[in-house]
């Protein structure tokens, strides 16, 4: 089947560490009441499908379980735009 994931891709897997009643009750409410989870990427280590338990290897060589999330995971997040006025602070008077 072709959402068959080959042994050896870059995947990111998912693992609760904590359930919410695992929490500590000095948390607050919107954060003890969701579990505490993992999501980490590394090289699948037997071929899988999506929601598949799993081991990954990581690039350090460590095995780790959890649950395929996504096949070739990558950063979503950024700094915001370029702010020109802040590109030349730091630099100087006479650096051109």
């Amino acid at each position: 089947m072709s959402d068959l994931v080959p042994a050896g891709t870059w995947v990111e897997i998912e693992r609760v560490l904590l359930r919410p009643e695992d929490r500590s009750p000095q948390l607050p409410d919107e954060t003890r009441t969701k579990p505490y989870v993992l999501r980490m990427s590394g090289f699948l280590d037997a071929e899988a499908r999506v929601g598949d338990e799993v081991t990954v290897t990581s690039l350090i060589g460590h095995q780790h379980p959890g649950t395929l999330r996504l096949v070739a995971p990558h950063y979503e997040h950024s700094f915001g735009r370029t702010v020109p006025e802040l590109l030349h602070i730091g630099i100087g008077e006479d650096w051109r």
